[in-house]
């Protein structure tokens, strides 16, 4: 049996940026809080609270917070959130992905122009949370070709178009075929991220041609999410599983090829147990 490998797998860019900044804050100081986990891996976060590092979950815990160094995790915060650490008199480091900070940019620029800002993504995701705090109008947050379908703006002004940076990029062209055939004026900023793009094509090459498919990733994890739903469109056994725990495989003589990828919030070491694992056993 042959294992296929993406390349494009694990840690991107911008969460391993984070992290690494989090382990080597925490060898300097012991008083360190991230705002929400600094990735969506249970391990990850399991193994920096054991180095003394808390989590903050919300701008009301943030208030009980009287000293120490926060640290702003890749998915970026409201602009109302660096306003509040100002006011505390906290220190903070601003690991904000810089593709997230595009974003924060461009929706600030245009809501003040005076365009509606829509933003395609999971409503709820701490990512699109730091977005709507950085647009001066209410934004419209649209996650689903049916919300595209359904979604009537009647308003007058120009609609600006952005996406989170993990969003499936086949789902963001048909979401904004769709806005086009019903004649909205918009501009479109394709603000998904070039790894997210690159990771999701690859997956989808490796799924159509495998017997198995094995996506890792956390629970909560919105890019591995997306993987696990490309992949199940090209292969019917899809397993998504957090860690080499969680994988029950009963593989058949018939099963010649097995592909593995992972999130962006998944630690090598996660990624080779679980290689390792299946090329051993199967």
């Amino acid at each position: 049996m042959e294992v296929i490998v993406a390349k494009n797998i694990g840690f991107c860019f911008g969460v391993k940026r984070a992290v690494d900044a989090v382990y080597e804050q925490a060898e300097k100081d012991g008083n360190i809080y991230t705002y929400g986990a600094i990735t969506h891996n249970e391990e990850v976060v399991k193994d920096l609270e054991k180095k003394g590092v808390s989590v903050i979950g919300s701008a009301k815990e943030l208030e009980s917070i009287q000293e120490g160094t926060v640290i702003i995790r890749a998915h970026g915060v409201a602009q109302s959130f660096y306003e509040q650490i100002g006011r505390q008199g906290l220190k903070y480091i601003d690991m904000t992905c810089p593709f997230v900070k595009r974003i924060h940019d461009i929706v600030e620029k245009e809501s003040a122009a005076g365009k509606q800002i829509v933003i395609i993504g999971n409503a709820g995701h701490p990512e699109i949370e730091g977005i709507v705090g950085w647009c001066k109008t209410p934004a419209i947050v649209i996650e689903s070709l049916d919300e595209a379908k359904e979604f009537d703006y009647t308003g007058e002004k120009e609609l600006c178009v952005v996406s989170q940076t993990t969003y499936n990029y086949n789902k963001f062209q048909d979401i904004v075929e769709i806005f086009k055939q019903k004649g909205y004026n918009v501009i479109i900023e394709n603000t998904i991220c070039n790894a997210t793009e690159v990771r999701q094509t690859e997956a989808r090459e490796i799924a159509a041609k495998v017997d198995v498919m094995i996506v890792i990733g956390g629970n909560h994890s919105s890019n591995t999410r997306k993987l696990y739903e490309i992949c199940m469109q090209e292969c019917e056994n899809t397993y998504f599983i957090q860690t080499l725990d969680d994988l029950n495989l009963d593989l058949s003589e018939s099963v010649k090829l097995v592909g593995i990828t992972a999130g962006a919030s998944t630690p090598n070491n996660i990624i080779e147990e679980v290689q390792n694992y299946v090329r051993i056993n199967f």
